[in-house]
């Protein structure tokens, strides 16, 4: 292996190890970033120019993932903010898990987490929404809390991220990219999804009676930090949620405009949905409307959620595109053209070109959709050439985002295991199951079903 793929590797650990240390993205990805930087002179017998570098290769990346993706993620955030606010999330949440009866809790989770996902609410405002909702469960269910973590974003980040039809920004960029439709490959996606729901949910229930058998409870005295009191009080039985029938109405409207063919696009010469931000803003509105009498203050009171949407907007989007800057550097790297250049030249299904192009740039990136973003930029002309459909590029672009993207470094995990007061020991392997070995899986089962001509 030659010196600058070896020096990709160096820094992928140690943007882990400094992850680990609970060190900022905004702090981590330029430290890291120069390391490469000045390696990668050394080896080439260049002159080493660590602020050229930054600002001609890391700031313009990180600038142009906020250019094509700020709105996304604004919109994304406000309409979180009004269902963390107002409740509805919560409705949807206690509706969904009624269900359970104790039984079956942690793919319960999931699944509530998924729906919430796939309607549109971000991943990071449905953690803190979930999490007193599911530690509720597992302490009613007795099961142990290192499943936790899993649960709750197993289904932020995985069938609801790539599923066709999903608003997420996994969807959106290959979209943008690429031309394709929010559904692109909708048969073997559709499948690929369902299988994805059945085996995350498999593990989670498998895993659940593992540690039961094995005297894993919920109160578990081996684990590293213990629950205050007042978290392992039960929620009040008597609190005013709003109706989950109309809770559901902002996430279904949000799907219908996004993905139903009703409007004639000059673009694409073809019909389609809204485009994204439109149709969550839609979502946003009905919401307001349906639930403007939830927020105790009027307009003022709105005011501040629509606040708190728009700070947690701007904190999500920067953290992304400034890891999305480091791979921008990435990319330009002799190390990352001799790995690309090495995998162009083994005989190999373009599809499997693709997937593991875009999980290794995920995995770099420690982000899935700047992974991805980085991907589609740097190798969108070899993927042409190679000759791959671009509806099929899309939907294995989405699935294989969601793998490599969950080292341990990846930040949304470090936050959740933070909420959920647990560690990577304790926890990490259920985690790298549902969102790397499965997401694996279900990338190979669309390659499949691709190469079959669904």
């Amino acid at each position: 292996m030659n010196a600058g793929i070896i020096l990709l590797f160096v820094a992928l650990v140690l943007f882990g190890l400094l992850a680990f240390k609970q060190l900022s993205a905004l702090i981590l990805a330029p430290i890291v970033t120069i390391v490469v930087l000045v390696f990668s002179a050394l080896f080439a017998g260049t002159g080493i120019d660590i602020l050229g570098g930054l600002k001609n290769e890391f700031m313009p990346a990180a600038a142009k993932y906020v250019q094509d993706y700020f709105l996304v993620f604004f919109v994304g955030a406000l309409f979180g903010a009004v269902y963390q606010f107002t409740g509805a999330a919560k409705s949807i949440a206690k509706f969904i898990s009624g269900f359970c009866h104790g039984k079956f809790v942690a793919p319960i989770i999931m699944t509530i987490t998924g729906i919430l996902t796939y309607g549109g609410i971000s991943g990071f405002v449905v953690f803190f929404v979930i999490y007193p909702i599911a530690l509720q469960l597992f302490r009613e269910a007795n099961i142990t809390r290192r499943l936790l973590p899993a649960a709750i974003s197993a289904g932020c980040w995985t069938w609801s991220m790539y599923g066709p039809g999903s608003p997420s920004i996994q969807n959106v960029i290959p979209q943008n990219n690429l031309g394709t439709t929010s559904t692109a490959a909708f048969v073997p996606s559709m499948i690929v999804t369902i299988a994805s729901y059945i085996m995350i949910f498999a593990w989670l229930e498998y895993r659940t009676h593992s540690f039961t058998k094995k005297g894993c409870y919920f109160d578990d005295p081996r684990l590293k930090t213990q629950l205050t009191p007042e978290e392992l009080e039960l929620d009040e039985e008597g609190e005013s949620l709003p109706s989950p029938i109309l809770a559901f109405l902002p996430i279904v409207l949000i799907l219908f405009l996004y993905n139903a063919p009703l409007f004639y696009s000059a673009e694409h010469n073809d019909f389609r949905g809204l485009p994204v931000e439109t149709a969550c803003i839609a979502g946003v509105i009905l919401a307001v409307v349906l639930f403007f009498t939830r927020i105790k203050g009027g307009v003022k009171e709105w005011i501040q959620v629509f606040n708190k949407g728009a700070a947690d907007s701007g904190v999500a989007i920067l953290n992304t595109a400034i890891v999305v800057g480091f791979g921008g550097v990435v990319k330009n790297t002799q190390g990352f053209t001799d790995l690309i250049n090495g995998l162009q030249h083994l005989s190999m299904n373009p599809l499997l070109f693709v997937m593991i192009t875009v999980a290794v740039c995920a995995g770099a990136c420690g982000s899935a959709s700047g992974g991805m973003a980085v991907a589609l930029n740097a190798l969108k002309d070899i993927y042409i050439k190679l000759g791959a459909p671009f509806p099929y590029v899309h939907r294995i672009s989405a699935i294989a985002a969601g793998t490599l993207d969950t080292l341990p470094h990846q930040g949304a995990q470090i936050t959740l295991l933070g909420i959920c007061k647990l560690t990577h020991k304790e926890a990490y392997f259920d985690i790298a199951i549902t969102q790397i070995l499965i997401p694996f899986i279900a990338c190979f089962m669309f390659i499949g079903l691709a190469s079959m001509g669904l």
